[in-house]
């Protein structure tokens, strides 16, 4: 074996030990979880093992029969589906109008819907509860506790990131186009769902998927600007933790059924994910 094919046998090996590694230091919290996840109170307090011995079913049982977290997996599903769907189409028009018109101070205004994503959230939670229980009322109505509260609150957050996502992948797509299709007879409307939209569809994939995993992922507004009706599936995660004691078992379990809707639609998604990131990078 000469000495430049040692030099590459090595390298090849360091690299796949190195990304062995890393998988088994990031599966392995998840799998740990499974495992508590399957068993029962007086196996969980026994000595700690990372080996499954047996399929222990009740935790789930408990946890998919419950009226609570039935109605928590609900309100999840439509905060964070209605959130990416209302995130892309308001993105896509923004990023459209930022990229074809010569809007005064247009790099200025990109600028500043950045910084709106660049502050902590919870510097934002104070002014936000006092607008969600008393600026928005009517009647006796307000965003407090509502579905459509959560929706509009994820869209602040997740706007400027998706907006700045799809600013390169709007870029990417050759005026000319937008022009010949006008040349046609198409309008704005035309030239956006005959020419953006089906050359940006990468992009406003992941535009979308990530939107839809923040909102789903989201705890620190969903548990201080919901009480009962609106309160999502990480806020339930919390309940499991009382004065009296944790139930690992049950609260494991929910764990991972909060983490398989988003581990799915990412692995589906994958390749997407890797087009959106990439449209637009590489000019000629």
């Amino acid at each position: 074996m000469t000495t430049s094919l040692r030099q590459r046998v090595l390298r090849l090996a360091g690299t796949y030990a190195f990304w062995i590694f890393g998988t088994l230091v990031t599966l392995i919290p998840i799998w740990w979880m499974f495992v508590v996840s399957m068993r029962s109170r007086v196996e969980l307090f026994g000595r700690p093992n990372l080996m499954l011995s047996r399929f222990f079913t009740e935790n789930y049982t408990n946890v998919l029969t419950d009226s609570a977290f039935q109605r928590y997996m609900t309100n999840s599903i439509v905060v964070s589906t209605s959130n990416a769907v209302l995130v892309m189409v308001l993105a896509l028009l923004a990023t459209y109008a930022l990229s074809r018109y010569k809007l005064t101070g247009r790099d200025n205004i990109f600028f500043w819907l950045i910084t709106n994503r660049m502050a902590p959230p919870a510097a934002f939670l104070l002014p936000l509860f006092i607008m969600f229980t008393r600026t928005f009322r009517i009647g006796g109505w307000t965003l407090y506790d509502t579905q459509i509260g959560l929706i509009l609150l994820y869209c602040v957050f997740n706007l400027p990131f998706a907006i700045w996502l799809l600013k390169g992948v709007v870029d990417g797509i050759p005026i000319e186009l937008d022009d010949a299709a006008m040349i046609d007879g198409a309008g704005l409307w035309g030239v956006l769902r005959h020419v953006i939209v089906p050359l940006a569809a990468p992009g406003l994939a992941v535009t979308g998927i990530l939107s839809w995993v923040f909102a789903w992922n989201e705890y620190l507004f969903a548990a201080n600007l919901t009480s009962v009706n609106a309160r999502t599936i990480t806020t339930g995660l919390a309940e499991f933790v009382t004065v009296t004691g944790t139930n690992w078992g049950e609260l494991a379990a929910m764990s991972m059924i909060t983490l398989i809707p988003s581990a799915v639609i990412v692995i589906v998604a994958q390749r997407y994910i890797v087009m959106g990131l990439t449209f637009g990078a590489v000019k000629e």
